[in-house]
């Protein structure tokens, strides 16, 4: 965890305006910082996303390092984990309304913070890792109350990064012992490997873990795991054997095995991420180390049903002269419609380096053809993420204020909603010295084609 950032910060909300599209069949040449580039006519390409980014206000989120993000798809409201604060936001109101919703047990200490919203439950759950466990708490109405778990974790779960998801259980596998319909894992770091824990009681317990990969396997930390509406759990790591993939489960976390995308390399700073469709088709997005180390690309690449491989990788944002990328995070809706979004920068180079000059902003690559064509838009065009350097390596750098990741997710229409820390502000913004704040910020679409055509 960073520490506190001292002080209120507030910025405008800004639509993005900047669109490409990038396809499958056709690489695409890199253009000058700024331009922008139009796209060959396809039929099913995007219609460009825009967004409004919200700060969270009143001396709130400020120490937003790792965030997470939920909808409850039931209420509207939209839950954002902020280290130790549990944030709900209400959008349905302008300007949106912050409130800090925080359960005792997960805003005392914690290691690693992490937040899961199931949209088809509406649970939330929180988990501040603690050691050799987590403590855990769970509510079903937007944080006005908690059930509060001191041992959030299975036996022999891993000391570092963990992650928590749910979603259904495998047909004919094991299945819920209490009244809540949904699994709910558990998985950390163990230094050489990596565990993952079932809840069969909607996160109030948890089943010894089991190993996930080996030190032949795999290295580094892992991703955030996601559960695909067949039950398919997936936890995505950046160097297994070189590659970047997945350790999956069908049979609720009994046991695993690997998938790793060929044409990957691996980039062991920004976890990938994956986000799988209402028709179990899993889009992998990934930072992929290219140039000998000093640029990494935004990368995603597709599993369909059925299908023991991957598409071959595209980078989503080649058009935009993208050169280096962290934090990759993918939420999909229906089967055909996925996001994917990314800190980039335009500057080549070290990225972790003190005297990196880039210039990093915000940026979401949607599709609606399942893959075929995707359209990537720059969230922030007038209010950058972060000037210099961002540091990955642990540790009290000071470009260690975003620390490792951000997230992204889905309202019930549809809207992609990601949660990040914006670590410029104040007089950063307009060319000033970056502030290496931290602080919790919602990028919201306001217009474009959302991930659910029917609503």
């Amino acid at each position: 965890m960073s520490a506190s950032i001292a002080g209120r910060h507030r910025r405008l909300a800004l639509a993005g305006v900047v669109a490409l599209s990038v396809t499958v069949a056709a690489a695409s040449a890199a253009a000058p910082a700024g331009a922008v580039r139009r796209p060959r006519a396809a039929a099913t390409a995007a219609v460009a996303a825009s967004f409004n980014n919200y700060p969270a206000p009143g001396g709130l989120g400020i120490d937003a390092g790792e965030p997470s993000i939920g909808a409850d798809w039931a209420t509207g409201n939209t839950m954002y984990q902020a280290g130790l604060q549990t944030l709900r936001v209400d959008f349905s109101i302008s300007p949106p309304t912050w409130r800090d919703v925080s359960s005792t047990v997960t805003s005392i200490t914690t290691l690693d913070p992490i937040l899961f919203t199931d949209s088809r439950t509406n649970r939330t759950l929180v988990s501040q890792l603690s050691g050799g466990c987590s403590l855990m708490a769970y509510s079903d109405d937007d944080g006005s109350n908690w059930f509060q778990n001191p041992i959030g974790c299975g036996i022999a779960s891993g000391a570092d990064h963990q992650t928590v998801g749910g979603g259904p259980f495998p047909a004919g596998a094991v299945g819920p012992l209490t009244g809540y319909k949904d699994a709910v894992y558990y998985c950390a770091q163990a230094i050489v490997t990596a565990q993952c824990a079932l809840s069969q009681t909607g996160g109030l317990t948890f089943n010894p873990a089991v190993p996930i990969y080996n030190a032949t396997q795999c290295n580094g930390l892992h991703g955030h795991i996601k559960v695909a509406p067949d039950g398919t759990a997936y936890v995505p790591n950046a160097d297994c054997g070189g590659k970047q993939g997945v350790a999956y489960s069908t049979d609720s976390g009994t046991t695993w095995k690997l998938s790793t995308v060929p044409d990957s390399s691996t980039q062991d700073e920004s976890d990938p991420s994956v986000g799988v469709g209402a028709g179990n088709t899993a889009y992998f997005g990934y930072a992929n180390n290219t140039a000998g180390g000093n640029e990494s690309h935004p990368m995603i690449s597709i599993r369909r049903p059925g299908s023991t491989g991957w598409t071959p990788s595209v980078d989503v944002g080649a058009t935009l002269g993208i050169k280096n990328v962290q934090f990759p995070t993918v939420v999909a809706g229906d089967d055909d419609r996925a996001a994917f979004a990314f800190l980039g920068t335009t500057t080549a180079g070290d990225d972790q380096a003190a005297s990196f000059p880039g210039v990093w902003h915000l940026y979401v690559a949607t599709t609606i053809d399942g893959g075929t064509s995707w359209t990537t838009t720059d969230a922030t065009p007038s209010d950058p993420v972060q000037r210099g350097c961002i540091w990955l390596g642990g540790g009290s750098n000071t470009c260690r204020n975003l620390l490792d990741f951000m997230d992204a997710t889905i309202d019930s229409t549809g809207r992609v909603m990601v949660g990040y820390a914006d670590g410029c502000t104040d007089t950063c913004v307009n060319g000033g010295t970056n502030t290496h704040s931290a602080l919790a910020t919602i990028a919201r679409q306001v217009g474009g084609d959302d991930l659910i055509a029917a609503r």
